[in-house]
């Protein structure tokens, strides 16, 4: 029998995942291959239809005109693929599968799950931490809360909080901070990964930007231990330090916050029906972030 495909199913993939992502190295990841092996199935795919399929650009491969109009259809296709197969298996709704950040795991979430099951003992909240942006057309995640500025292509996104950003403490090292340009005389934690910038803070209270200097951490996890552990100043979202001021454990020196465009957001499947067992974990989950200001009632008296 005929291929009713001129190239392998597994290189029209590998083309829809690059086209989406604009990069090779994200859909490799995807894949589970190497971006070599999707290298070779966008050059082999090409060769066979006789067309080049992307341009090569400084912000990535971007797609020509020709597969740009056709890629509204390929993605729908392999999102209604990836449907059929999971409709075989039948839908656990006692469990819910969450992917989720390690900063918002262990700062907000792993305190209140309590309240959650007390609420819903028949459901098993499963957490997947971890940094990277899973596919959930090709996993088993039911929903994922991600940091950023959404929306993202293939997610319904609802956004939980997190908009405002402050530098945080412990009270004896706040204690050394009488005005904004005191940060230069005190270490300041460098997390390298955050997308909250000091420099809008600074601007936001109408202070000049001053020199910063402290330890450099990849991990903002630990780069929040860091600061409970009076290692430095740490700028973070009003929303994951809420607890540790209430606590005692940080304080919030100037008590001004920024605001951004940035946020946690709740993602979900774009294009499924929305089980009940995650339909209750939303529900808890936006009252439980309303019962906040932002993250930041009840913290100060």
């Amino acid at each position: 029998m005929v291929s009713p495909f001129p190239i392998p199913l597994n290189a029209i993939r590998a083309i829809e995942m690059v086209a989406r992502r604009g990069a090779l190295a994200p859909a490799a990841e995807e894949l589970g291959v190497t971006p070599g092996a999707v290298s070779q199935h966008l050059r082999r795919a090409e060769e066979r239809l006789g067309i080049e399929l992307f341009e090569r650009t400084p912000q990535g491969l971007r797609p020509r005109p020709a597969l740009a109009r056709i890629l509204p259809q390929l993605s729908a296709g392999f999102s209604t693929l990836a449907d059929a197969v999971g409709a075989l298996r039948p839908a656990n709704e006692q469990v819910l599968t969450l992917t989720v950040g390690a900063v918002f795991a262990s700062r907000w979430l792993i305190w209140r799950m309590a309240r959650f099951t007390a609420s819903h003992p028949e459901i098993e909240l499963r957490l997947v931490v971890t940094a990277s942006m899973i596919d959930f057309q090709h996993s088993d995640i039911d929903c994922g809360i991600r940091f950023g500025r959404g929306p993202w292509s293939g997610v319904l996104a609802e956004r939980i909080g997190g908009q405002h950003f402050q530098p945080v403490a412990t009270p004896e090292l706040a204690a050394r901070l009488r005005s904004p340009s005191d940060f230069a005389q005190v270490p300041v934690i460098q997390d390298t990964t955050t997308m909250l910038p000091w420099s809008g803070w600074f601007a936001a209270v109408g202070a000049p930007m001053v020199e910063l200097s402290g330890p450099s951490l990849n991990d903002p996890a630990l780069a929040f231990d860091a600061a409970i552990s009076g290692q430095g100043v740490l700028l973070t979202v009003d929303m994951m330090a809420a607890d540790a001021v209430r606590e005692g454990r940080l304080t919030w020196p100037f008590k001004r916050s920024a605001q951004t465009d940035l946020g946690y957001w709740l993602v979900r499947p774009e294009g499924r029906r929305m089980p009940a067992k995650v339909r209750f974990f939303r529900d808890w989950l936006l009252a439980e972030a309303a019962g906040v200001i932002d993250g930041r009632a009840n913290t100060e008296t």
